[in-house]
């Protein structure tokens, strides 16, 4: 898509010549004669350059620029086009934001290159790897060759004559250039050397275009550089094979330098008090394609350096103020404006002037003459001496960093040679550490047993005691029995059967009295057997009143003297493993027990907690509690706080497991009047509650 140019200026003269010159050169031109309608068109559309005069009917140029810059129009590519007549007006541009200050009279030719340059350098900063230019003064053949490469993947660019073309190829340096044998002004083998004798244009590949068939044009073409050479009467595809195949040989033989293209626009500055001489000078200089600046002193002259670069300075030896050998020096110490070719120009024939100008930093001197071709060859000499310095330099700067990356890479590998060795004494010490931490885990596992068999033996202390003492109490009591029978075996010669009824009711009694040692067996026994493994059995719907009861029926005889109280809410039945729950009510019951000792108060409570979604089973005790700081660890397995062979410290943390089996809760909390408070939650089910 072609960029869209606005062009301001109050002559209408001008305005047409420029509109006619950018719609020409391929750009959409944007003609206005005043401020406002320029600042209609840029609220109505994107601008992407703008070419301003300063004097308009209604303001200032300078005054739209500054309105470009503070709109974050920094994209904008902007040309102040005006009088180089007076130098603060250029000064006042240049620090406005202006990109380029053209002076009138000017060369349209370079406002026209000068603008594609600034548009080509704000596209992109990475090189356009897909354009070709194409040079023929045919427009039908341009646009037929341009539709083939557009379609075999190419942008196009083109141009009608050699010199228009080589502008282009300074601007935007193509990818390749397919030019025409015969145009008007300079030929396709003309311009084909000229590329390849710019330094910065002599890697692109060229490709001679012709429509003669005579057999001498391919080996003039190719004496001229040309990469290839194709006839007009080519297929597109046979153009497009070889454009591909030149192409590919470019890419594996040259590296292309960031050097200034001899052919891209030049500006020159030429300082001189005298306004007569200047204005011949820069006529002169025009006629040669340059863009000429003017400056009267040599405080002008570093001014206007300070804001704008320019390739060349012509300076006057002889002037008021500072001098040429005063600004000459400080021109030469300023790190901007050093390598800046500078041309002494003075009337006076004087060695010493010529070698006290050289010696401030000169690089050439010559006298003042109203022949201007002997400057023009120095001028022309003294920016191919530039060109060849960059060049030079860049050489050095690609050797350099070669060497460089030969250092790095040498680096590279010692680093990664260390890092190699590092890995591998990391290796080692890990190896060592597992090995390590082996030992450590076992020295843990050991610990861990030891634990174990210490908890195991306070189970077994525990066990020994509940099971020694009722065991006692049935020998005990079997030995009166036997000693009771034994006794009314002898007597029974001198005793009636009453009395033998008697002894045996007596020892009866006896041994019903141990029943509370023998509850106690079957107790202990059925924490073992739940503590090696949860048997589930089937779960069902139960009703938890009658859980409740069950548990304290089997508990009764461990019941008297203590005030039990049940509170059974709604609804009644639950979802569960009954003789799981039925187990972990038990324990809970059994630890209440423990703690009211022989007389407190001991309260069940059975519901359902709907906003929550859980059923609760909650057992309370009038006992000393359980401290805070204990609640968490008395879920344990094998934590008590009874005395050693009094508890073995499974009833909670059975409990705790059967309630999380059933995706619950248990929660240990003081009671309300003291004491302790054990709540079970357990979800409710849709078929668990009715």
């Amino acid at each position: 898509m072609s960029a869209n140019v606005l062009i301001v200026d109050d002559s209408l003269t001008v305005r047409m010549d420029l509109a006619d010159a950018f719609t020409a050169a391929g750009f959409c031109a944007l003609p206005c004669a005043n401020l406002s309608d320029a600042r209609k068109v840029l609220s109505n559309g994107t601008v992407d350059a703008a070419i301003l005069d300063v004097l308009l009917p209604d303001g200032d140029g300078i005054e739209l620029l500054g309105e470009l810059r503070r709109e974050s129009r920094g994209r904008v590519a902007v040309l102040v086009l005006s009088s180089e007549a007076e130098v603060h007006d250029r000064v006042r541009g240049l620090k406005t934001g202006a990109d380029e200050y053209v002076g009138k009279p000017y060369d349209i030719g370079y406002v026209i290159a000068r603008t594609r340059q600034l548009l080509h350098s704000r596209a992109s900063s990475a090189p356009d790897s897909k354009l070709i230019l194409v040079i023929d003064d045919s427009l039908t053949f341009r646009q037929e060759l341009s539709a083939a490469l557009e379609q075999g993947g190419y942008r196009v660019t083109s141009a009608a004559t050699g010199e228009e073309g080589l502008r282009i190829a300074a601007q935007q340096r193509p990818l390749a250039i397919i030019v025409d044998g015969v145009l008007p002004g300079i030929d396709g083998n003309g311009v084909i050397r000229r590329v390849k004798l710019d330094a910065a244009l002599r890697a692109v590949p060229c490709l001679l275009l012709t429509a003669s068939s005579q057999l001498d044009e391919e080996l003039r073409a190719l004496d001229s550089g040309a990469d290839a050479f194709l006839r007009k009467g080519d297929d597109a595809t046979l153009v497009l094979a070889k454009l591909n195949a030149v192409l590919r040989s470019a890419t594996e033989s040259h590296q292309q330098l960031e050097t200034k293209s001899l052919l891209s626009p030049k500006k020159i500055l030429a300082v001189d008090d005298s306004a007569t001489y200047r204005e011949e000078l820069a006529t002169s200089l025009r006629e040669e394609g340059y863009q000429v600046i003017s400056a009267q002193s040599g405080e002008e002259a570093i001014e206007l350096l300070s804001l704008e670069s320019v390739d060349c300075v012509l300076l006057d030896l002889i002037m008021p103020g500072i001098g040429g050998e005063e600004t000459c020096r400080r021109l030469k110490a300023a790190p901007h404006v050093r390598d800046t070719p500078i041309v002494v120009l003075t009337a006076v024939e004087e060695r010493s002037a010529m070698l006290a100008a050289l010696a401030q930093g000169a690089d050439d001197y010559i006298e003042k003459s109203s022949e201007f071709e002997v400057l023009k060859a120095r001028v022309r000499a003294q920016l191919r001496r530039r060109q060849f310095e960059d060049e030079t330099r860049q050489v050095r700067e690609q050797l350099l960093r070669s060497e460089m990356d030969i250092v790095e890479a040498r680096a590279a590998r010692e680093l990664a040679e260390t890092r190699a060795a590092l890995v591998e004494e990391l290796e080692r010490a890990n190896h060592d550490l597992k090995a390590a931490y082996a030992e450590l885990q076992q020295a843990q596992s050991q610990l861990v047993q030891s634990a174990k068999m210490a908890s195991l033996g306070q189970l077994v202390a525990g066990v020994a005691h509940e099971i020694n003492n009722p065991l006692a109490f049935v020998i005990s009591h079997l030995g009166t029995v036997k000693v009771s029978l034994g006794k009314l075996d002898a007597e029974l010669e001198n005793t009636t059967l009453p009395a033998a009824r008697e002894h045996l009711d007596r020892a009866q009694n006896r041994v019903q009295e141990s029943g509370f040692g023998l509850e106690r067996i079957r107790e202990l026994i059925l924490k073992l057997r739940t503590f090696s493994r949860l048997d589930e059995g089937e779960r069902k719907i139960v009703s938890i009143r009658e859980s409740v009861e069950s548990v304290l029926t089997i508990m009764q005889h461990r019941c008297k003297g203590i005030d039990v109280h049940t509170h059974f809410g709604e609804p009644d039945q639950l979802d569960c493993f009954p003789s799981l729950l039925n187990q972990a009510i038990m324990n809970l019951v059994a630890n209440a027990l423990d703690a009211i000792g022989e007389q407190g108060t001991l309260t069940l409570t059975t519901g359902a907690d709907q906003s929550n979604g859980v059923y609760e089973i909650v057992v309370e005790d009038s006992g000393p509690g359980i401290p805070e700081q204990l609640r968490e660890r008395v879920l344990e397995p094998f934590f008590t706080t009874k005395p050693v062979g009094q508890g073995t410290g499974l009833g909670l943390s059975i409990s705790y497991s059967i309630v999380h089996k059933h995706g619950g809760k248990l929660e240990l909390s003081a009671g309300a009047a003291g004491g302790a408070r054990a709540v079970i939650r357990i979800p409710l089910h849709q078929r668990g509650a009715k």
